[in-house]
C-alpha cells in the first residue's frame, strides 16, 4: 500500500514538473466573478494566483463587476433592465458603474499587493456604443473596438500583472460599460493564450442543471471534465432545446414551497450564465484559443489543479488537437511502463519488460497529452489472418473523455487496412468494455498457436474476437 501511495504522489509530482515546464512563459487570461470577493475562499485564490505567477506564467486578471454594480445602482435608486446579456442604463448610471468597476479591479490589485505581486489597472479597450438595435436603446452599453496587445506586452514583460476593468473608451474618452466575459475572451484571443479561465461560483457542468449528451463522457462525480468543439455543439443543442425544462422540474416538484419561483429563478440563471460561457468558450477556441476552463471558485485550490494536471476539477473546452494518437517511440518506454503498472497490480495487465516493448516498438502506440504519456496499446500480427490488441492501458485520470474507444478504432482501422480477417483480446476483468465495442466470446483453440502456447489456465483469460470480413 505504501509503495502504491509513493508511486502516486511521485506521478503528480511529475505532473506538477511536466505542467511547470510546458506553460512557462505562457499567456493565461483569467475571469473573476465579483461575487468570489466575498467568499472564504478569496485568499486562497488570489494566493493561488500568485503561484501560478510565481511558476512563470504570465497572468492577465479580468474581474467581473455585476454583483457591485448591481449593489450601488440599487443603492442610488437607478434602475436598469438586461437583455442579451447587455446591462441598460441610461446616461446618469455610467458614473457609478464606472466606481464599482474600478472599485472592484483596486481590490483585486490590493490582495495581490499582499502576496508581494504588483499589477497594474489600465484603460486599454477601446469601445464604441452598442447603440439602437431592433427598436432597443442599449444606452452605457459598449462593444469592443480594440484592445492595446502591445501594451499588455509590455506590462507583462515587465512582471506586473495586468487587471482590466470592465470599461472601454471611445475615441473621444467617452466610457462604456462592457462585458467582463466577453473581454476576457477577446483579451486571450488577441494574445493567443494557451489558456483562457472563467473562475465562477458553482460553475458545475452536471445533469443536476444541464442535459447530457451520452456521447459526452462524464467523471464518476457526474460532471463533464472536458469537451471538444464537436461536443459542445452537441451539449449546446440539447440544452438550447431543453431550456425550460430544470424550470418545469422545480415547480413541478416544489408547488408548496414558497422559495419555489426563486429556486427556479437562480437555477435558470445559473444555467444560462454558464451557457454564454461554454458559447464564448467555443468562440475562443475556433480563434486560436489552446484550451478554455469553466471553474467553480466554490473549490478551494480549483486553478492550480486545473493547470497543473491533465484534467483537473472543471470543465475544459478544447480544439481537436488536444491529445493525439502516435507511434510509440524509444524514449516513450519509461513512460509505458509507468502507466501500465497499476494495472500489472490489479492483475488486469501482465508485466512488460523495457526488452520486450523496445523489441515489439513497432507493434505499439501511445496516445499523448501535453508531453505526458496517458495511454497505450500495441497490435501484435501473428499472421495473415489474424492480430491481438494488447496492452490496452488509459491512465484513470483520462478515462472519461473517450480515449480508450479512439485507440480500439484506430487500431481495428490498421488491421482492416493489412486485411486481417479478425481480431482478437485476451483479458480477464475487462469483458464487458470489450462486448460494448462489438467483441464476442471464442474458444481458446482458435487462437494461433504461437499465442496459444502462452496462455496460461491458472490465469484463465477470457478470448474475445471481433470479425473484420
Amino acid at each position: 500500500m505504501e509503495e502504491q501511495a509513493i508511486f502516486t504522489r511521485a506521478e503528480h509530482i511529475r505532473d506538477v514538473i511536466r505542467y511547470i515546464s510546458r506553460f512557462k512563459d505562457a499567456a493565461v487570461v483569467i475571469y473573476l466573478d465579483d461575487r468570489i470577493i466575498d467568499s472564504p475562499l478569496w485568499a486562497s485564490h488570489i494566493r493561488d494566483i500568485s503561484l501560478i505567477h510565481e511558476a512563470g506564467l504570465r497572468v492577465i486578471l479580468v474581474p467581473g463587476a455585476h454583483k457591485h454594480i448591481d449593489k450601488i445602482l440599487r443603492d442610488n435608486n437607478i434602475s436598469w433592465e438586461r437583455k442579451n446579456g447587455f446591462r441598460i442604463t441610461g446616461d446618469e448610471a455610467m458614473p457609478l458603474i464606472k466606481t464599482a468597476a474600478f472599485d472592484v479591479s483596486n481590490i483585486v490589485m490590493s490582495s495581490l499587493a499582499g502576496e508581494h505581486l504588483t499589477a497594474v489597472i489600465g484603460n486599454w479597450v477601446r469601445a464604441r456604443a452598442k447603440g439602437v438595435l431592433d427598436g432597443t436603446d442599449y444606452g452605457c452599453a459598449g462593444e469592443i473596438d480594440k484592445i492595446d496587445d502591445d501594451t499588455i506586452r509590455t506590462v507583462l514583460s515587465n512582471g506586473f500583472i495586468p487587471i482590466f476593468p470592465c470599461i472601454g473608451w471611445s475615441l473621444s474618452g467617452k466610457p462604456y460599460n462592457i462585458s467582463s466575459m466577453q473581454l476576457a475572451s477577446q483579451i486571450a484571443v488577441h494574445m493567443q493564450a494557451d489558456k483562457l479561465f472563467f473562475l465562477v461560483p458553482d460553475a458545475e457542468i452536471s445533469a443536476e442543471y444541464f442535459t447530457l449528451p451520452q456521447e459526452i463522457g462524464t467523471s464518476p462525480e457526474g460532471c463533464i471534465p472536458a469537451m471538444n468543439i464537436e461536443e459542445v455543439d452537441s451539449f449546446l443543442n440539447a440544452n438550447t432545446s431543453a431550456e425550460n425544462k430544470t424550470a418545469d422540474r422545480l415547480l413541478s416538484t416544489n408547488k408548496e414551497n414558497i422559495s419555489a419561483h426563486k429556486e427556479m429563478t437562480d437555477t435558470q440563471d445559473l444555467r444560462e450564465h454558464i451557457l454564454s460561457i461554454v458559447r464564448l468558450g467555443k468562440t475562443a477556441c475556433l480563434e486560436g484559443v489552446t484550451r478554455v476552463h469553466i471553474l467553480n471558485s466554490s473549490l478551494n485550490g480549483t486553478l492550480p489543479c486545473e493547470i497543473f494536471s491533465d484534467l483537473g476539477s472543471g470543465t475544459m473546452i478544447y480544439s481537436s488537437n488536444y491529445g493525439k494518437l502516435r507511434a510509440m517511440e524509444r524514449n516513450d518506454i519509461a513512460g509505458v511502463l509507468t502507466l501500465i503498472q497499476p494495472f500489472v497490480k490489479k492483475g488486469i495487465l501482465l508485466p512488460r519488460s523495457e526488452e520486450q516493448l523496445e523489441t515489439q516498438l513497432n507493434d505499439y502506440i501511445v496516445y499523448e497529452l501535453d508531453g505526458g504519456i496517458r495511454a497505450c496499446s500495441a497490435l501484435h500480427v501473428y499472421d495473415n489472418k489474424q492480430a491481438e490488441i494488447a496492452a490496452v492501458a488509459v491512465d484513470e485520470t483520462c478515462a472519461h473523455i473517450g480515449i480508450g474507444p479512439k485507440i480500439m478504432d484506430f487500431l481495428i482501422s490498421r488491421a482492416k487496412q493489412l486485411s486481417l480477417d479478425s481480431v482478437f483480446v485476451l483479458t480477464t476483468q475487462t469483458t464487458d468494455w470489450f462486448e460494448s465495442l462489438g467483441f464476442k466470446s471464442d474458444n481458446i483453440n482458435t487462437l494461433p498457436e504461437k499465442r496459444k502456447a502462452l496462455w496460461s489456465p491458472s490465469r484463465g483469460s477470457k478470448l474475445l474476437r471481433l470479425k473484420l470480413k
